[in-house]
């Protein structure tokens, strides 16, 4: 496993694994930092945010309508060749994460690619009115079994971008939809 792979080495990995044409969803983009990043690279961006101020945020720093949308509510199907959603499943009770895992597989193209991260560890927290569920490989293996369209492509650890942090590891997983038969 890797240890350490910068963000924009990761977009361009993701990118590079979706076909083309590219059309991408955002799914909890945050600021819209990622979001942005795929629009100047002239991808198809579609964001989502649950958070109304984030969303707010993240339309004026890409540049592109962000939804207010749950990921318990994605209903899109075959609509995307890449579904990147970088630190926001985490945000998802456990409980939650195999429905949630089953609407993003669907809103995939075949052959489309989905991104994760999470918090490597294990079991669900509460921070600062915030809910998190943690991930190891263990956990990430068995969330997968409920989903036999994705086959797990590349799974790597991260320490943390931010200096008061570095820590604390990350949990990244490159998925594709695959065909089952």
């Amino acid at each position: 496993m890797r240890r350490f792979w910068p963000s924009w080495r990761l977009v361009r990995r993701f990118s590079t694994l979706a076909a083309a044409p590219v059309a991408i969803l955002d799914a909890g983009c945050g600021s819209g930092r990622d979001a942005r990043a795929f629009r100047e690279r002239g991808y198809a961006v579609t964001a989502i945010e649950p958070s109304p101020p984030l969303a707010r945020l993240a339309e004026m720093h890409a540049g592109l309508p962000v939804e207010v949308k749950r990921f318990q509510a994605i209903d899109w199907c075959e609509r995307f060749d890449g579904i990147w959603a970088c630190a926001s499943l985490l945000h998802v009770p456990l409980a939650e994460l195999p429905a949630v895992l089953q609407r993003l597989t669907r809103a995939l193209r075949p052959a489309g690619v989905l991104y994760v991260s999470f918090k490597d560890g294990a079991g669900e927290r509460d921070s600062d009115g915030r809910h998190f569920t943690d991930l190891n490989e263990t956990a990430l293996a068995e969330l997968l079994d409920g989903v036999p369209e994705l086959m797990l492509m590349e799974l790597w650890t991260t320490a943390d971008r931010r200096s008061w942090r570095e820590a604390e590891q990350w949990l990244n997983a490159l998925l594709r939809l695959t065909p089952l038969g």
